[in-house]
């Protein structure tokens, strides 16, 4: 438990603008860092600059083949400045820096600790991009690498709260809350209904604040989620897990940049890798941890999504049936829903 305790200071010293130390190496994220906070950290020289290899491929500083992903890059820095850091680090300011580079990429030493750097900025929510190999001071977060590691793959969750909760799809409801002692995350299940002698219909329904509550027409998840509510509720007993990894575990600001990146004509997968994230960084063990502590071993699961049904089978929950979910498309959601059919193997 200390190893995850002290992964969940480190998440929150880097969005604070703070360094960490990860097996003895400094870092200290581009995103949150300010121009103070960076001459401390580069007292005994410039520290290099570290990114993921998603976002070196975009640059040309990697090679990337299928199914080979590249590791984190380090670059030199020598005169770079925070803002022209930023600038690397950042895919939505390429078309008002276009200009880049050249870069010289070295070694990345600290291999282990690099790749847990990038694992750690992505737990915050930042863009995976840290100055490396700096002067982090006495105060700083010491970690290891494999307690980064650990916490990315074991979530632990426990029961925090439930209650009775009527609806309008459903009178009969209780919604039960789910925290994590480690870093605090917090998940919800709604119950509906009673067990009929057979598996619930189960949605796993990952937050969208821009679908589920500001009715965006960019994606279906305002559409899906009523229509998961309506089918959980007309077949009597079913569960919803709304997981709070919202832009598919990329975090809300980042879903934004997105965005932005699809309004420059790129998909939402692209989108997604020229961040410097995987197309989905979403952990479906997540799921699998609550409808164990909800005694259900065996689901029938309401998915489009091949992946969801891969995560829950993957930690242990049977998933019996697949039922599909239609949600209609619009203008403004159509290309959205061709490339999650055609490049994320959604049925659709």
């Amino acid at each position: 438990m200390s190893g995850g305790r002290d992964v969940a200071r480190a998440i929150d010293a880097l969005r604070r603008g703070w360094p960490v130390l990860i097996d003895g190496t400094g870092f200290l994220a581009v995103e949150t860092a300010d121009d103070d906070a960076l001459a401390a950290f580069d007292a005994d020289g410039p520290a290099d600059l570290l990114i993921s290899g998603n976002r070196a491929v975009t640059l040309k500083l990697a090679n990337q083949r299928d199914a080979v992903p590249t590791g984190p890059v380090r670059i030199e820095r020598s005169a770079m400045s925070l803002a022209e850091a930023t600038a690397v680090a950042d895919p939505a300011l390429d078309l008002s820096h276009p200009l880049k580079g050249p870069f010289r990429t070295r070694a990345a030493a600290c291999g282990r600790a690099a790749g847990a750097a990038i694992m750690l900025a992505r737990r915050a929510g930042l863009l995976p991009a840290l100055f490396v190999g700096g002067t982090a001071g006495d105060e700083a977060v010491a970690l290891a690498a494999a307690d980064v590691e650990a916490f990315d793959a074991s979530p632990s969750l426990r029961i925090a709260s439930r209650a009775r909760l009527p609806t309008r799809f459903a009178d009969r409801a209780e919604i039960v809350a789910f925290r994590s002692d480690e870093d605090g995350a917090e998940h919800v299940a709604l119950l509906i209904g009673a067990p009929a002698g057979r598996p619930p219909l189960v949605r796993l329904h990952s937050e969208c604040l821009t679908g589920d509550v500001l009715g965006s027409l960019k994606c279906d998840c305002g559409p899906q989620l009523e229509a998961a509510l309506e089918a959980i509720a007309a077949a009597g007993w079913g569960i919803l897990l709304y997981l709070r990894q919202e832009g598919r575990g990329i975090g809300l600001v980042n879903k934004l940049r997105a965005y932005a990146l699809q309004d420059q004509g790129f998909d939402t997968v692209d989108a997604n890798l020229r961040l410097g994230f995987q197309d989905d960084e979403r952990d479906f063990s997540v799921a699998a941890d609550m409808l164990a502590k909800l005694s259900q071993s065996e689901v029938r699961l309401l998915t489009n999504n091949p992946r969801k049904v891969e995560g829950l089978e993957g930690a242990g929950v049977r998933v019996v049936e697949r039922v599909p979910l239609k949600a209609e498309p619009n203008p403004h959601n159509r290309a959205y829903l061709d490339t999650k059919r055609r490049r994320s193997g959604h049925a659709l």
